[in-house]
């Protein structure tokens, strides 16, 4: 009988040295030319993830002010924060999770959990059923854009993991620029609720349809380990706890890289929750608020892909400080414009989306560089927990402030954080590549 090469979630037989087996016995190869056709079903599955997060870009926070009367500020970002905390903790779940589940299978759980999404959102009674509906939003995103992340980093190998990730983020984000786009023309003619939402039920279908297609990557796995150059190190766990201190903390490059996710998406939340309600009080109409609004997201998807190239080539470093510094400059750029709404709404969303579109296939292409293939899933669950936390921390602090101070001292301060972030990003992340090749090391 073949050798056997353990992957965490099962054990597959190989061909020989270092190559396992499809349960067809079809050989494994790594690369992103070698494995396109499940690639791109991935990329398409990631439309969808991203396209279902996309229909509360534009109308939520207006439903929550015009259509339940939220007073609020916090109130009305309510939503946002249980929807990162969710995210945020399914996220560090589900790298727990692949050890005792296919990827494919964990996919498939958060297609089924966010089925009752689109419908919640399109005919809730109360407010408290649209946080109810966050809840399983963001168990479903949790699940459904770590699986596809983790796979096409699986698929491709550690050459191209900086366009992987790229193209991965680009097709999601893409599709959620899109949808507010779209949601919020719907929003101008069919009114708030529920025409906008319904949007979801297609991505619905056509994400757990195809989740149902694509093969799982364990035999992926199996084979960047027989390959690695480093063993896993003695002493070195891979459980879940010690991976969790080792990327949040322990490990310089890595504890560089969580901060800077936070902060990023720290941004991301506040914008969700402010930016409807600023520019609609300087005058603006729905429509222009979802142009806003699905400009930000689009840039970043689309400019990853030319930035998770890059990060292959002149390393994730540079990329991550400067992002940062261009997006406190964006948030500025919303302040310094303001007598001017929509100008100023353009060229922060074109600022911001450029800014996170270098930063964010950088970051992940650096944690899994830092990681063994043997705790590298673990590791990324932990940087997107700590990433999408940021979702909830800046929409409580909008809240918080935007109350107390208003809405364009949340914006200032929030530019002040993501410029601290990245020169907090050039102290602490170091490179571990060259060009087309990825050396492991494990030491802080």
């Amino acid at each position: 009988m073949p050798p056997l090469v353990r992957t965490g979630a099962a054990d597959r037989p190989t061909d020989g040295p270092g190559r396992p087996a499809r349960a067809g016995g079809s050989p494994v190869r790594l690369g992103l030319r070698e494995n396109r056709l499940q690639f791109t079903l991935l990329l398409v599955v990631n439309v969808c993830v991203g396209g279902l997060v996309g229909l509360e870009r534009t109308t939520v926070p207006l439903i929550g002010s015009e259509t339940f009367g939220l007073t609020s500020d916090l109130a009305v970002f309510s939503f946002i924060i249980v929807f990162g905390l969710t995210k945020a903790f399914t996220n560090l779940a589900a790298g727990a999770l692949t050890a005792r589940f296919r990827r494919r299978q964990l996919l498939v759980a958060g297609w089924l959990i966010g089925v009752p999404v689109p419908f919640a959102l399109a005919w809730a009674p109360s407010w408290g059923w649209i946080v109810a509906a966050n809840v399983l939003l963001g168990l479903n995103q949790g699940l459904t854009w770590s699986m596809t992340v983790n796979m096409k980093i699986d698929l491709v190998g550690p050459a191209r993991r900086g366009l992987a990730t790229g193209l991965n983020e680009a097709a999601g984000y893409t599709a959620v620029g899109a949808t507010a786009l779209l949601t919020g023309f719907l929003a101008t003619s069919h009114g708030l609720r529920p025409v906008p939402e319904l949007v979801g039920v297609v991505f619905l279908a056509a994400g757990l349809a195809l989740a149902l297609v694509v093969r799982d990557t364990a035999a992926h796995v199996a084979l960047e380990l027989a390959r690695h150059p480093q063993p896993l190190p003695t002493g070195e766990s891979s459980a879940p706890g010690a991976v969790f201190a080792r990327t949040s903390w322990r490990h310089r490059s890595l504890r560089g890289a969580s901060q800077a996710g936070l902060v990023n998406n720290l941004n991301d939340g506040l914008t969700w929750g402010v930016f409807p309600l600023l520019f609609t009080e300087h005058g603006l109409g729905l429509a222009a608020v979802g142009l806003i609004k699905g400009l930000y997201p689009v840039l970043w998807g689309i400019g990853q892909i030319p930035t998770g190239h890059l990060a292959d080539r002149v390393g994730r470093k540079p990329l991550i400080v400067a992002g940062m510094l261009v997006q406190a400059a964006g948030l500025v750029l919303a302040l310094a414009l303001l007598d001017r709404p929509m100008l100023a709404g353009t060229l922060s969303a074109v600022t911001l989306g450029v800014g996170t579109a270098m930063v964010y296939p950088a970051l992940m292409a650096s944690v899994s560089d830092h990681a063994h293939p043997a705790w590298r899933a673990n590791a990324l669950g932990t940087y997107r927990f700590w990433r999408d936390i940021g979702y909830a921390v800046g929409a409580l602090v909008a809240g918080v402030l935007a109350d107390t101070l208003g809405l364009n001292a949340t914006v200032l301060a929030a530019a002040v954080l993501t410029a601290g972030s990245g020169l907090l990003a050039a102290r602490w992340i170091t490179e571990r590549t060259t060009p087309g090749h990825t050396t492991h090391h494990t030491a802080p």
